[in-house]
């Protein structure tokens, strides 16, 4: 700790401070998320009149942080001053107040290849029940079911890397999405079987047909839908 004191009265601190703090995140972009943690600093029980903070006149940059954070980048370091009620204050009054704002971007990298990404393939591979002999039900719904525990697994992964929040994510609604889409395919197994028993060979075909561009239209135009909603 250093304090250089001048002869008009004007003090300068340097002090290392070591602390742990805590902030609310906003997780519904998750995972392209951005954040901005603010560091308050107040001088306590001290009035405007005797103790007025100043930020200092060099540019705060400090790369080194991007290295101290996993997970994260560190896109801005801002300052500015405010002044606030502070009741702590004799008398009551207002205390100047000096607010450091971090600005941090999530990597999102690691979520896409852990999840994202696999995900992406199973669903698309999930759609080959299209192409299968429409006899074959068995076979259709047994690979539909192999992609919706799939999905559930994915949740559960995902579960272990969010903190419990009672909102949606980005993240959320890409994985729902998946789950609904696999087990649509359920139904339309169901529907082809049925059609075959009933020996409507030709609409089943047909509706295959069609499932093999609709479902994986549907399934990318929804998650760019996801992406838009929640980033613009």
């Amino acid at each position: 700790m250093v304090l250089r004191v001048k002869p008009d009265g004007a003090s300068r601190l340097i002090q290392s401070v070591n602390a742990v703090a805590e902030v609310t995140l906003d997780m519904s972009r998750y995972p392209f998320d951005r954040q901005q943690l603010d560091l308050v600093f107040e001088v306590l029980d001290a009035a405007p009149d005797e103790v007025v903070l100043r930020t200092p006149s060099e540019v705060t940059h400090a790369p080194e942080l991007d290295r101290k954070i996993p997970q994260w980048t560190v896109t801005e370091i801002t300052q500015r001053i405010r002044t606030g009620f502070a009741p702590y204050i004799r008398g009551g009054g207002v205390s100047s107040t000096l607010v450091v704002s971090v600005h941090v971007e999530r990597k999102s990298f690691y979520i896409r290849r852990l999840i994202v990404l696999p995900l992406v393939v199973i669903v698309m591979l999930s759609f080959c029940v299209f192409w299968m002999d429409r006899s074959s039900l068995g076979d259709r719904i047994s690979v539909s079911f192999i992609g919706i525990l799939t999905g559930v697994t994915y949740q559960l992964i995902l579960s272990d890397s969010l903190p419990r929040i009672s909102y949606f994510t980005l993240m959320h609604g890409f994985l729902n999405l998946s789950f609904v889409t696999m087990c649509a395919t359920v139904v339309i197994n169901l529907i082809v079987g049925a059609m075959d028993k009933h020996g409507m060979y030709e609409a089943g075909d047909r509706l295959d047909r069609r499932c093999r561009w609709l479902f994986p239209l549907l399934y990318v135009s929804g998650n760019l839908l996801l992406v838009t909603i929640a980033l613009f």
